[in-house]
């Protein structure tokens, strides 16, 4: 017993020590999105009922740091509601989203070690996912040099399936085995730049028809080269650009020659600058190149690991999920215009046009109608509205609504689709110490 009391008596005393050189941090967030789907992601036909449900993130954070070392970790369950009994024992909701660790080796540099997001620019290439539940993270190695306005990340990604003894096939879906990226960005006065090179290898194999036995396997690379941010401001005007090539090999050892750009304009008109008053009006394209199929190079782009919700259009029909993925292309023209009340409350409406990138060519017989003429797929019109309620609790909701062209219902293989494809939601989103009060969401 006088042991016992002796080492609390140690702690207590060695508390305010302890916190002179550590400090661990406790937080978390919850998000329930409720969504009504007709047309979402892919349009819908008129034998198809659309689809409304309830689903949540929830995610407890914790953070310990020293004068030299941070630990962090976060935990979510991500789930629709009803998908589980009231009434169980377990189920295969919760995961860990993040787990690192990082290591100060001076004031300019250090390394980051474990799951992690890569967050970078404005999310069209690297990006948390924000938007879906269940986010997207990557085991990583990665070195930071920052010094003032320069920031050099680089680092790397070995994956495997599972522990063995010998070596295995790489199984995991959608999943690079190897990966390499180098990241630099400055500025330099009114000027923003910043420049990325992304390298990913992908396991290939070669199975026994019969038996489906694995007899060969090898990784193909598949190389981007960019300028995420390149960006000029002037008083209350913007613009912006960025440019991506793409080269190497696919999975199937096709070579790769492809590109993704934009650029937009940017002006805020301060209406009321003590209340927060202000109207923002934003124009610009998007070109994502896509495949000709006359030409022995794949010319399709990939965005691979974006935030890709925040680009044409929020109804995800392209580049979403594997959506329009190795096709044709995308040519997105946009306006897009935000309203802010004041400092907590917006609404937004953006307009897109959308085009093939490539010349399209149907296949027909003598027995089938004309197939479509033109590269035009259609238009969507999103509206948005977002209000910080208190510092902890933000609503966010939107509507959007697709018309698509017979060109883009040809594309998307759906032969009697409803006249009306449309979706609307609506979040509650609890975020007491993030900055960021609205999700998946972009002027």
């Amino acid at each position: 017993m006088k042991k016992l009391k002796l080492l609390i008596g140690m702690f207590l005393v060695g508390m305010p020590l302890m916190d002179a050189y550590a400090q661990f941090s406790i937080d978390g967030q919850y998000i329930m999105r409720t969504e009504y789907r007709n047309g979402f992601s892919r349009m819908i036909d008129r034998s198809e009922d659309p689809f409304a449900f309830l689903a949540h993130r929830a995610r407890i954070q914790a953070r310990y740091d020293t004068e030299h070392i941070s630990f962090y970790m976060s935990v979510q369950d991500i789930r629709v509601w009803g998908s589980t009994p009231q009434i169980k024992a377990t189920d295969n909701f919760l995961s860990v989203h993040e787990a690192w660790a990082t290591a100060n080796f001076s004031d300019t540099w250090k390394v980051k070690v474990g799951r992690q997001e890569l967050n970078y620019d404005n999310f069209r290439f690297l990006g948390n996912l924000d938007w879906a539940l269940q986010a997207r993270a990557h085991d990583f190695l990665l070195f930071q040099h920052e010094k003032e306005n320069m920031k050099f990340h680089f680092g790397g990604g070995f994956n495997q399936t599972t522990l063995a003894l010998t070596d295995q096939p790489f199984f995991t879906p959608n999943q690079y085995k190897i990966a390499q990226m180098a990241r630099y960005e400055n500025k330099w006065g009114k000027i923003s730049f910043s420049a990325l090179f992304w390298n990913d290898g992908r396991e290939w194999q070669t199975t026994d028809q019969q038996t489906g036995a694995i007899i060969d396997k090898g990784v193909r690379y598949r190389s981007t080269l960019g300028v995420p941010t390149l960006r000029y401001n002037s008083g209350n005007s913007q613009i912006s650009t960025f440019y991506y090539h793409q080269f190497g090999e696919g999975l199937s050892g096709r070579s790769i020659n492809a590109y993704n750009f934009s650029v937009a304009y940017n002006h805020t008109f301060p209406i009321n600058k003590e209340e927060g008053r202000i109207w923002t009006l934003s124009a610009g394209l998007e070109h994502i190149s896509g495949d000709n199929s006359g030409t022995l190079e794949n010319e399709a782009y990939s965005p691979l690991y974006g935030t890709n919700h925040l680009f044409n259009g929020y109804m995800d029909l392209f580049y979403v999920g594997g959506t329009h993925e190795n096709t044709v292309g995308l040519q997105d023209y946009f306006v897009k215009s935000r309203y802010a009340f004041n400092k907590n409350f917006f609404l937004q409406a953006d307009y897109h046009l959308f085009y093939s990138d490539v010349e399209l060519f149907f296949l027909r017989n003598d027995f089938s109608p004309p197939p479509p003429e033109g590269r035009y797929f259609g238009s969507e019109l999103d509206l948005s509205l977002g209000w910080i309620v208190n510092d902890a609790f933000s609503i966010q909701g939107g509507y959007s609504q697709f018309f698509a062209t017979d060109v883009f219902q040809a594309i998307q293989g759906v032969g009697n689709p409803k006249n009306t494809q449309n979706w609307a939601y609506m979040m509650l989103i609890f975020r007491p110490t993030m900055k960021n009060k609205f999700i998946g969401i972009l002027l």
